[in-house]
């Protein structure tokens, strides 16, 4: 455990300034009642402009489930040190590090987008219990994944209500929608989700979803494109559109076996269709699906062969 000293209480604030004389109570005594980021900056740093109010806000938005301790690099220089022989990087700013039971637990240097601040906050909030919102989350999946769209989607909305940017949430209802049968309705939903959320894995995934949906309304029948197939293995058009009736008959496996099929034969076909759609499809199933594990590690298989 690093340990600097002693100092006044931790307060209740979700965001404050710190000094060496506060560091212990503040950061380290303060996260073992709760996650703790400790974020080093400096006047002069440029990138800290743009990170610091970004951070700030996103920690705002966990609603006391993170506390954010500021530290002025350039009025702390020997508690830096002091840090640094203990093990902690500090050689540049902005350096934000996570702390958990007195212990450093997660870090990042440098400006990152967005999507990575809300991520790591979020992760760590998680840890905390995420205010009751993670377990309502949860629900909400385990409702989509037994069919039940309607309550997912209440559920998702209910918790967007807490959080409006709350990227699973945000998702989760897109995605409830499709299983409902609304595309239309879900096609404004993604559109209405702000941009620094574009890139988080749970708007890919339910961008996927609306994609997916689309093309599965005007799905062929299993039966008459494998008789194509049959006829002429090489009717690339075919066996992508076999693909797309597979996964509108709720047959993952099958869809991804036969784009891997496709990309095999020709991975150039129609601009590199198939490892367009598995990348989509791998997006939706999530990055922690076993298909997309093992449909990943067959697709890097055949690129790098």
């Amino acid at each position: 455990m690093i340990e600097l000293g002693s100092a006044p209480a931790q307060s209740a604030a979700p965001i404050k300034e710190v000094s060496e004389a506060t560091f212990m109570a503040d950061v380290i005594d303060g996260s073992m009642n709760g996650p703790v980021i400790a974020y080093f900056t400096a006047a002069w740093c440029g990138p800290c402009k743009t990170l610091g109010p970004m951070l700030e806000e996103t920690v705002r938005k966990a609603k006391g489930a993170v506390t954010l301790c500021k530290i002025d690099v350039d009025q702390n220089q020997q508690m830096i040190m002091a840090l640094a022989q203990q093990g902690l990087p500090l050689q540049s700013v902005p350096t934000v590090v996570a702390f958990d039971q007195g212990r450093p637990v997660d870090m990042f240097q440098g400006a990152v987008p967005q999507s990575q601040i809300t991520e790591f906050v979020n992760k760590l909030a998680k840890g905390a219990g995420g205010n009751g919102l993670d377990e309502a989350l949860e629900a909400a999946e385990e409702m989509l994944e037994q069919g039940a769209a309607a309550d997912a989607a209440q559920t998702f909305a209910a918790v967007l209500g807490e959080e409006p940017e709350n990227p699973r949430a945000l998702g989760g209802l897109i995605r409830a929608t499709v299983a409902a049968g609304d595309i239309d309705q879900a096609k404004t939903l993604l559109g209405s989700v702000p941009a620094a959320l574009a890139d988080d894995p749970a708007i890919a995934a339910a961008r996927g979803a609306v994609e997916l949906a689309e093309q599965t309304q005007d799905a062929g029948e299993v039966g008459e494109l494998r008789a194509r197939l049959e006829a002429d293995g090489n009717d690339h058009q075919a066996r992508f559109d076999l693909s797309t009736a597979l996964l509108a008959n709720n047959d993952r496996d099958g869809a991804v076996e036969e784009l891997l099929e496709l990309f095999r034969r020709d991975r150039e076909w129609n601009d590199g269709a198939a490892k367009a759609q598995l990348f989509t499809l791998f997006d939706t199933f999530g990055a922690e699906d076993p298909l997309t594990l093992k449909g990943r590690r067959r697709l890097s298989s055949m690129i790098f062969a």
